[in-house]
């Protein structure tokens, strides 16, 4: 197969810029991303502009426009997320131009910073209650869960001599899963972030800003919060009550979530292999996921999977 970005090439970032109305001198530097490819690009004026094109037929125009639309509905309401400044098609590819911002990792064993990020991801679940989504797609144990476990299978990436261990450790973890879906009560699905890790989070000394919209999508509350907590369970109980401590100045938070934690991480680990699965022909993702194609991968992933399902059985953290 050819891969999606062979015809992406630097004439065709710069000619981009152009027709979105930039003047660029030339000079452009691609930037880290996978699911896409995203590019900065300096201007004549000595400023410089982040042009990300989307990759082919992952996303329709009209659910690349309502990313851009919460986008912009978060920014007019002074929460800091980065909005495109313009949005187009050229030579195939549909792309999108955003102001450049900087910033830093946050500092996730400051409780302060965890509260104060809680604060935006509750101001921005607060506007993303309002409405749903009519084109995105939701988060739910068969988009995550039953979708890549059955894609995996199909294409024959699991190593036939791991295959039934594979395939048990699945079916066990998505029972798990769906036994959290339950007791949490069928969550509340809202607009969300989507994937809100701290590398989407840049940090300034006015504070956080969040980039990164592409996998906006409706689901419970617990999806933007989950992956702000690493360590033990002592340490991730007192993490996210710092982060629920300032989500509550906006928005309210169901406890019935909590359930959630573990199950949303097991969603994720299958989710994630199917993911690199399904980008294989693209030479960046070989290049950039070597292991990926080994028994020693999926021996983990395997290990991991137990562990989820042993961590699905304890009760949730307490807030």
């Amino acid at each position: 197969m050819t891969h999606p970005y062979a015809a992406l090439t630097p004439e065709v970032v710069l000619d981009a810029g152009e027709a979105a109305g930039l003047r660029p001198d030339g000079r452009l530097l691609p930037l880290n991303s996978y699911e896409n490819r995203v590019y900065q690009v300096w201007l004549e004026d000595g400023s410089a502009r982040v042009l990300k094109f989307y990759r082919p037929e992952r996303w329709s125009a009209g659910q690349i426009e309502e990313e851009h639309a919460f986008a912009r509905e978060l920014a007019e309401r002074e929460i800091p997320v980065v909005a495109p400044a313009h949005t187009g098609e050229h030579a195939g590819f549909r792309f999108a131009v955003y102001p450049r911002r900087g910033g830093r990792t946050p500092n996730l064993d400051d409780p302060k910073v965890l509260e104060w990020i809680g604060r935006f991801i509750g101001r921005i679940h607060a506007v993303g209650a309002s409405r749903p989504f009519e084109l995105r797609p939701s988060l739910n144990v068969e988009t995550f869960g039953d979708e890549p476990r059955a894609y995996l299978l199909q294409h024959d990436f699991v190593p036939p001599d791991l295959l039934e261990a594979w395939k048990a450790a699945t079916e066990q973890a998505l029972a798990g899963v769906r036994f959290c879906f339950q007791t949490a009560g069928n969550a509340r699905g809202i607009r969300l972030h989507g994937d809100c890790h701290p590398g989407n989070i840049l940090w300034t000394e006015d504070g956080p800003h969040f980039v990164d919209l592409d996998d906006a999508r409706m689901g419970p509350a617990m999806q933007d919060l989950w992956m702000l907590l690493s360590g033990d369970r002592v340490e991730m109980q007192d993490q996210l009550a710092d982060v629920i401590a300032g989500y509550e100045d906006f928005a309210e938070f169901d406890r019935r979530e909590l359930h959630l934690v573990e199950a949303l991480r097991t969603l994720r680990l299958i989710h994630y292999s199917a993911w690199i699965a399904r980008r294989w022909h693209d030479p960046a993702f070989p290049a950039a996921f070597p292991w990926f194609d080994t028994p020693r991968y999926w021996e983990a992933r395997i290990l991991e999977l137990r562990e989820q399902i042993a961590s699905m059985q304890e009760p949730p953290l307490a807030v």
